[in-house]
């Protein structure tokens, strides 16, 4: 598997691909990483306690745990609140759950979190800001939808919006989207354990709510190519009460939520992409933040709170603070040290919260050809291992991208077969939705995000039953000297770029306040 030369580089090869226990398909190092349950004090303070003189030691205000765009979301502010700040992040380079492919010719392809789209507004404010300008993404011409082995090109943007015309389906996914927003606008996005029917929805999977609201074969199959498509997820797995909560908070404060948009490419979630890739965005954070406040290699193993402060250990450094900023996936986070330790709900809410399972997987050919046929490089499938595609061509279209999912039950059945068939796989899909040409790329290459041991999944953590009711209470809240940040604990846009952004603004603001 071809790998691009911004892959992370430490130590391993950049064509491996190995499992949870050991590393990243981008070859990212495992730091000071252990296993869980395995989190005790640094061998360094085994000794009466107390740390040698050999260790590094560093000193700030606020110390930040993750360099992703919360975090240099939360130092930035920290710094405009006239505080000192230090950030300290596992992986060998910033931008947690972004990154980019060279493509060549100074061209790039994106392996991570990519699209921006209308109300994300606070990633958008935060690119101008940087000067880090979007184009669209490429949608002129039809789509196509694959169904009981029949290719039926649709137009893009047409009345049916990211629906394909499947007249055996329309009715019923219309009114399953009608439904699911109306029940979502009751749902408070900074408190949706408080919604009136919380109880209820939280008893229940989405999948036991499609099942009684839904029976059309194709209708159900088309439902959940588009759930897999936003959760990486089955609908099996996800509370219906999560569900709604994460249709609500996919908005800005003054628009209605509508699940619509988290499928749509024109003013959907998918409308733009960022010149230069979204990981553009933290690389420029970084670079006026500073260098002396960003230390690469240096993987949070446990934060010790006391009467005066904070103090945060890796494998070689003591960092030192009044208040800590803990951000990344919760999966991740729970593998730290705490001392006290978290209140039980917090625990509790951790052992909950799985990521999702994504490959992401993106063939690239000298030109995209499709277009010469009026396609757009979107297609919709109901079955197979890929069932969403899109043209991710660099503005210019040259050379010519496809991007490929394998989502959900079909990417944990896939992350287990070799490299070979995976590819084999994707390019057949790619093949039956945009002709032969498609078996004949110039370069392959996939990202999953699963292998990625400081991430552990994508695109974003999710709740199954009971969670919320039982234990959403601690999903933002502060623990004495520790604030929590992270796309998982936005109220709006839960799980994206913008929501990771929201979250290290609200982080730092309570840090801010505290010191």
């Amino acid at each position: 598997m071809a790998q691009g030369g911004d892959r992370d580089k430490d130590g391993l090869s950049r064509r491996r691909f190995i499992g949870a226990a050991g590393a990243t398909a981008a070859g990212a190092a495992l730091g000071g990483y252990l296993p869980a349950g395995a989190m005790g004090a640094p061998a360094e303070e085994a000794k009466a306690g107390k740390p040698k003189n050999r260790r590094r030691r560093r000193r700030a205000d606020v110390i930040v745990i993750g360099a992703g765009l919360a975090g240099l979301t939360a130092a930035r502010e920290v710094l405009r609140g006239g505080h000192s700040v230090l950030i300290l992040e596992a992986r060998n380079r910033v931008g947690g759950r972004t990154l980019n492919h060279k493509l060549g010719k100074g061209k790039i392809a994106e392996v991570g979190g990519e699209w921006v789209g209308p109300t994300q507004d606070h990633l958008m404010a935060l690119a101008a800001e940087l000067g880090i300008g979007t184009f669209k993404t490429y949608n002129d011409g039809n789509n196509v939808y694959w169904a009981n082995g029949v290719l039926t090109p649709y137009k893009s943007g047409g009345p049916l919006g990211p629906i394909p015309p499947d007249p055996t389906a329309v009715a019923e996914v219309f009114a399953a989207v009608a439904n699911l927003n109306k029940m979502a606008g009751t749902v408070p996005v900074a408190t949706p354990w408080t919604a009136p029917d919380a109880g209820t929805w939280d008893g229940q999977t989405l999948e036991t709510w499609k099942q009684a609201n839904m029976h059309v074969p194709n209708a159900r199959a088309l439902f959940d190519s588009g759930i897999g498509a936003v959760f990486a997820a089955e609908s099996s797995d996800l509370s219906l009460l999560f569900s709604l909560f994460y249709i609500a908070s996919a908005t800005n404060e003054t628009t209605a939520p509508d699940l619509n948009r988290l499928f749509n490419v024109p003013d959907g979630a998918q409308d733009s992409r960022f010149i230069g890739g979204s990981w553009q965005i933290s690389k420029r954070m970084a670079k006026r933040i500073g260098k002396k406040r960003i230390l690469l290699k240096q993987a949070a193993r446990r934060i010790e709170q006391h009467r005066h402060g904070v103090r945060v250990f890796t494998k070689n450094l003591t960092a030192s603070g009044k208040q800590v900023i803990v951000t990344g996936p919760p999966v991740v986070t729970a593998q730290i040290h705490y001392d006290p330790h978290l209140p039980a709900d917090r625990r509790q809410l951790l052992q909950r919260f799985p990521q999702g399972t994504t490959i992401k997987c993106q063939a690239v050919y000298d030109r995209p050809y499709w277009r010469d046929s009026g396609l757009t490089g979107q297609a919709v499938a109901l079955d197979g291992p890929v069932r969403v595609t899109f043209d991710n061509s660099p503005p210019d279209g040259s050379p010519g991208v496809l991007l490929g999912f394998i989502e959900g039950a079909a990417a944990r059945d896939y992350q287990r077969r070799s490299a070979g068939e995976r590819k084999a796989a994707v390019l057949n899909a790619f093949a039956t939705y945009f002709g032969e040409a498609a078996r004949h790329p110039r370069e392959y290459f996939e990202m999953n995000w699963t292998h990625e041991a400081w991430t552990r999944g994508c695109y974003e953590g999710y709740l199954g039953p009971g969670a919320l009711t039982a234990h959403g209470t601690a999903l933002r809240a502060p623990f004495k000297r520790i604030h929590w940040a992270g796309a998982e604990t936005s109220d709006y846009w839960y799980g994206y770029m913008d929501g990771a952004v929201r979250s290290g603004q609200r982080a730092a603001a309570e840090a801010l306040a505290a010191l």
